[in-house]
């Protein structure tokens, strides 16, 4: 593996680097930051900046008008725009759309392509993905996926319910799983203002990073064309390892900006800040805290580079992105929780941006499947390995 940078690539991450902090970080404190994510004015503000810095879509193919980065360099840019909050949003990288991107622009139809992914490229919609669904339902195992299409003519009739559907409100359209009668999963795409969809609430969450917050959605009796499956008919939990394996490494990218703002905030106030007649950076408590920031930091940026070189060789590459899920969210935690402890009292209030990561990050141990789910693949894969030895 070559870990240099190629020069194009690095004065990207320049480019990306001084946009977040000369156009994003500023606006941090916006009110139409709420506590179900910015709000749509917000949103398409921070689009057209990062339109006009040239920076919008990066990891998008050019043919849909973004600069068609490979997965390091991904890592590269999606680390810097995790450095705020806002960053993500305002390079159209936010999850779930840049998870829907990549598997539209894998798996989905020229026809498809154009009537959804490119105007999503463009940022001028968002969309969400509906596979999480309330007990006794799918969540950590999609096989207990109960929401259903039947056949009727030229149309699937979808009946079920999900929640915890980031971006659910204000979603132009949504990604679908259900499983068909004799039991295959197949992805649907639909417009959310379709007759038979209705959004029954927002779910309040610890974090507010997400446009749209997380969702309750059901389907009544909701009709989608036959010509609207998405990839091939009862292929669905196939179809959703395209799309789930790099957005788990795309999550640790964004998140480990934003560890890494975390942890130069506390650095800069353990400088400035004295206590017993020294700087509190000084003092050996503070100061082991601060390396073992710096180690967390590196290794989950190993991690997250060797995942990215994985499926840059074309490979699904699903238990490296399981060992850097993993690593990645537990370090990052670990990260910004002592960044909070080094902080005292300006960590668990607003005056500083670390309370809010804080809130925001907890919930990466969860989301795209919990440690103890990824720990528990990892288990099997290395005991079939053992026992066929």
């Amino acid at each position: 593996m070559n870990f240099d940078i190629p020069a194009p690539l690095r004065e990207l991450q320049q480019r990306t680097r001084q946009f977040i902090a000369d156009e994003i970080i500023p606006m941090e404190r916006d009110p139409r930051q709420t506590a179900h994510g910015p709000t749509e004015s917000l949103r398409l503000e921070l689009i057209a900046k990062g339109r006009r810095a040239g920076l919008l879509s990066p990891h998008v193919g050019t043919r849909f008008g973004g600069l068609g980065l490979d997965h390091r360099g991904k890592a590269i840019v999606f680390e810097e725009a995790g450095y705020s909050p806002l960053g993500p949003l305002a390079l159209n990288i936010f999850a779930p759309d840049e998870g829907n991107m990549h598997l539209l622009e894998a798996l989905a139809t020229p026809a498809q392509q154009e009537r959804w992914l490119r105007p999503l490229a463009a940022g001028e919609t968002r969309s969400c993905f509906c596979m999480t669904e309330p007990d006794p339902g799918a969540g950590s195992d999609p096989s207990m996926l109960r929401t259903t299409a039947v056949r009727d003519g030229d149309d699937y009739v979808i009946n079920g319910h999900k929640w915890f559907i980031t971006g659910a409100e204000g979603a132009a359209f949504a990604i679908i799983m259900a499983r068909l009668e004799d039991g295959r999963a197949t992805l649907f795409l639909c417009d959310m203002a379709q007759r038979g969809i209705s959004i029954e609430r927002t779910m309040d969450a610890l974090d507010s990073c997400f446009p749209g917050g997380h969702g309750v959605v059901r389907f009544d009796d909701l009709r989608v064309p036959a010509e609207d499956i998405l990839g091939e008919i009862g292929e669905g939990f196939k179809a959703a390892q395209v799309r789930l394996s790099p957005a788990r490494l795309t999550h640790c990218m964004r998140w480990l900006g934003a560890a890494r703002r975390a942890h130069d905030t506390a650095v800069a106030y353990t400088r400035r800040r004295h206590a017993f007649g020294k700087a509190l950076g000084q003092h050996e408590g503070v100061g082991f805290g601060l390396a073992d920031n710096e180690m967390d930091l590196h290794v989950s940026r190993l991690s997250i580079w060797h995942a990215a070189w994985v499926l840059d060789q074309g490979s699904l590459g699903l238990a490296e992105s399981s060992q850097a899920k993993v690593i990645a969210s537990e370090a990052i935690w670990r990260v910004v929780d002592r960044s909070v402890q080094m902080l005292g009292g300006q960590g668990v209030t607003g005056e500083t941006i670390v309370a809010r990561i804080f809130a925001d990050v907890r919930a990466f141990r969860i989301y795209d499947g919990p440690s103890e789910v990824h720990r528990w693949s990892l288990a099997k894969r290395i005991f079939k390995g053992a026992s066929g030895a």
